[in-house]
C-alpha cells in the first residue's frame, strides 16, 4: 500500500522574512570579511584551510 507524504507550510509575514534575510546577509558578511580577512592568525588560517577543503581557490 502506497503511503502519501504531505508537508505543511507556515505563512510568514514580510517583516519576518526581511528580518531573517538581513540577519543572514550580515552573518555571511561577518564570516567572509570578519573571519576570512581577520588579522588573527588562527581565525585566518582556519578560514583559509576551510576554503581549500571545499576546493575553493583563494590564491
Amino acid at each position: 500500500m502506497a503511503r502519501i507524504l504531505t508537508s505543511n507550510t507556515i505563512d510568514l509575514p514580510l517583516a519576518s522574512r526581511l528580518t531573517t534575510a538581513v540577519f543572514s546577509l550580515l552573518l555571511g558578511a561577518f564570516i567572509i570579511f570578519g573571519v576570512g580577512l581577520s588579522h588573527s592568525v588562527t581565525l585566518h588560517d582556519t578560514a583559509h584551510d576551510t576554503r581549500h577543503s571545499y576546493g575553493f581557490p583563494c590564491h
